[in-house]
């Protein structure tokens, strides 16, 4: 497993705490359909990942739009405690993690739920960004994720992470998971991280997240 001592320097992330989302009207309701069990998860969903699946937080997620297979291969990982999982502090509510949450899911209930916000459109959050960063993080996305997750990482048919758009934080905390050796990667990722890494350093994983930031 690939592992790097090296820390990001997120002093230039600092800005994206502070940020709007596209209006509330654009939040889609669960299905015509879906049952009263499954509209209870759907609303546990929400005290985390937001109204119908767009997140309020920078550390968390938007998971609306997001593949059926990626949505059901990130909750497996939870269940198999092969993804890290942050502490969630809650409002009125005892704190919990995604390990938590999941655990007592049924196949049902996660396919059920995988089909729910797959067949939604994702939201993207909109965040400040630096255009000088974005610039070459477009360059690198290019060179080094485009060929897994086009479209600067927005497209469902990759099932694949939403990049483009979702929230900037979480994007650094996930790579820096990757990078770390702390979440599992392909054969074909890890090369591309090594060498992205190598070559231009935490910098280029920052210029990468602005890339994704600006939406583009």
């Amino acid at each position: 497993m690939y592992r790097s001592n090296k820390k990001w320097n997120i002093n230039i992330l600092l800005p994206l705490v502070t940020f709007t989302l596209l209006s509330a009207s654009t939040a889609l309701k669960a299905a015509p359909g879906t049952t009263p069990e499954i509209k209870k998860l759907i609303k546990e969903c929400a005290d985390c990942h937001g109204k119908n699946g767009v997140s309020e937080d920078n550390k968390t997620p938007t998971i609306v739009g997001m593949s059926k297979a990626y949505f059901e291969e990130s909750i497996q990982a939870f269940i198999d405690k092969q993804r890290p999982a942050k502490v969630v502090k809650r409002d009125g509510k005892p704190d919990t993690d995604m390990t938590k949450i999941v655990a007592d899911l049924k196949n049902d209930e996660i396919q059920a739920l995988a089909k729910h916000y797959s067949e939604q459109q994702f939201v993207p959050v909109v965040q400040p960004f630096n255009p000088e960063l974005a610039e070459p993080g477009k360059k690198l996305h290019r060179k080094y994720c485009e060929k897994c997750h086009e479209n600067a990482g927005r497209n469902k048919e990759d099932d694949a992470g939403l990049l483009a758009g979702q929230q900037s934080e979480y994007l650094s905390d996930t790579l820096l998971q990757f990078r770390e050796g702390k979440r599992k990667m392909g054969k074909k990722m890890r090369k591309k991280m090594e060498a992205l890494e190598e070559k231009h350093g935490a910098a280029g994983f920052e210029q990468l997240i602005h890339f994704y930031a600006s939406n583009p």
